[in-house]
């Protein structure tokens, strides 16, 4: 025990937590290329102007509506480019989680703390791939845009759920079995030094693999 924690409980935060920083890395790069964005389209100089005569011409020198109907057509260009980097980074989470479980079994944080996920075959990857993801990243997504669309009720109604959506699916690992939601949903288990090398159960049936190692605990 270290803090009241269990070791494999412990190795299994700390793997979260590194591939959570690589989700946060690309968030952070998606966000620059979203200011950069942003930025050139503010200071498109010359592209403004034509904009701004040729709506000012066709609406016979209406100057208030031609500079509210710019504004508006700047806001809704910004709220597209976060919209699309918000989808990016679903999109390269989802790849991520999918890519590594698929090709190796395990995310570069669970192979760094010797973890991997069994089985490994393509459908459970994309599966506990999708849960992950929705827990860890989509909904929260989702919330930020409802909020820069201005759906400031519905945006914190969708941060809560994404907040109990996130500990639904990682607070059962605490617990016997510790089978994320994820694990449960696509039939896997996260086994590895100190958390068994049972073959895991599917999600609708609760017999073991015949011949199977017993899992060995840890505490």
């Amino acid at each position: 025990m270290i803090g009241g924690m269990s070791v494999p409980k412990l190795r299994r935060a700390v793997a979260w937590f590194i591939d959570f920083a690589l989700v946060v890395a690309a968030a952070s790069a998606l966000a620059v290329l979203t200011f950069h964005r942003m930025s050139a389209l503010v200071t498109d100089v010359p592209e403004l102007a034509t904009r701004g005569g040729l709506d000012l011409l066709t609406s016979r020198g209406d100057v208030i509506g031609v500079s509210e109907h710019l504004g508006l057509s700047l806001w809704d260009k910004v709220v597209l480019y976060v919209e699309e980097a918000f989808g990016l980074l679903v999109l390269a989470a989802f790849l991520y989680q999918w890519g590594c479980l698929a090709l190796a079994g395990r995310t570069i944080g669970k192979g760094l703390l010797g973890l991997k996920v069994t089985p490994r075959r393509a459908r459970h990857a994309a599966v506990r791939a999708a849960v992950t993801t929705t827990a860890d990243v989509a909904v929260y997504a989702v919330a930020c845009v409802l909020l820069i669309e201005g759906h400031f009720l519905l945006s914190v109604l969708v941060w809560v759920v994404a907040v109990l959506v996130f500990l639904f699916n990682a607070l059962p690992v605490l617990f016997p079995g510790r089978r994320s939601l994820a694990d449960r949903v696509a039939g896997t288990a996260v086994t590895g030094l100190g958390l068994g090398t049972g073959t895991p159960t599917g999600p609708a049936t609760g017999f073991s693999t015949p011949g199977a190692t017993p899992p060995v605990r840890t505490s």
